[in-house]
């Protein structure tokens, strides 16, 4: 029975994934900062196939704890994540903080350890989930933005390194999922941009893309949906001069977004 372990699972994504890889029989080591909400959810889970931990992505050596803990780690998943959308005149360094130490720093934390553990091991798969806007810098979302390229930027840096050592490394980098995220979104001037696509993704585009892409075809970057993705890397061939796609897509974001709260 392979073991993965998977951040962030008290909610969206993570909760999906965790529920998917607990019905394909896998050891599933769920974590997040919220135990009890976990806890709660996981409460009919058979203790012989999973292990539920309380996990703070920011903290080192709650991630080398665990990960001595554990026998070996075949799948780590670094899904954990926070947004704060706000222009730089509202930032605040405590936002900093927030989002580029759980986005970020956890990542790399759990990349770094469990890593390392999988080096010995001889094998092992690390899937870092990023966003679009770590393809795109998102207006509006410069914190999350940063954070979410420094997740891709590590996560492609380090895939050769990995790759001749039996382990393989992939990077999600999905536009907007229907979760909480999106909700929370709703009420922010600055968030516009990230209303802009045709549609929103679903946890089950999540699945799908680590299921069928990461785990089976060993993808190393996953974007979703694709065309977004090239719109993003084109835009960023010519940053001096994108301003008008800003403002074009920043209108149809305000319009989704406004559509969404109405219908909430």
């Amino acid at each position: 029975m392979q073991t993965v372990l998977i951040t962030g699972c008290a909610n969206g994504i993570g909760w999906h994934l965790a529920q998917c890889f607990y019905e394909k029989c896998y050891f599933v080591v769920a974590t997040d900062v919220d135990l009890e909400k976990l806890q709660s959810q996981t409460k009919h889970w058979d203790n012989s196939k999973s292990l539920v931990v309380g996990l703070d992505v920011r903290q080192a050596n709650g991630w080398k704890t665990l990960a001595n803990t554990l026998p070996q780690i075949d799948i780590l998943i670094n899904n954990a994540g926070v947004i704060v959308p706000s222009f730089l005149a509202e930032m605040n360094t405590e936002s900093i903080d927030f989002q580029i130490d759980i986005n970020q720093k956890g990542m790399m934390y759990g990349t770094v350890i469990v890593g390392q553990k999988m080096i010995k091991q001889g094998h092992g798969h690390i899937i870092n989930v990023a966003s679009l806007a770590g393809i795109a810098p998102i207006h509006g979302l410069g914190i999350y933005a940063a954070s979410k390229h420094g997740i891709r930027a590590f996560t492609l840096s380090i895939a050769h390194e990995m790759k001749q050592k039996g382990i393989v490394v992939s990077c999600i980098c999905p536009d907007l999922v229907a979760t909480d995220m999106l909700t929370l979104q709703l009420d922010y001037e600055a968030a516009a941009l990230t209303f802009s696509g045709n549609k929103n993704l679903t946890v089950n585009d999540i699945e799908k893309a680590v299921f069928e892409r990461a785990l089976v075809k060993k993808e190393l970057e996953i974007c979703i949906p694709r065309h977004r993705a090239w719109l993003g890397k084109i835009a960023n061939l010519f940053p001096a001069s994108n301003a008008w796609l800003v403002d074009r897509l920043s209108t149809k974001g305000r319009q989704n977004q406004a559509r969404f709260k109405a219908d909430k």
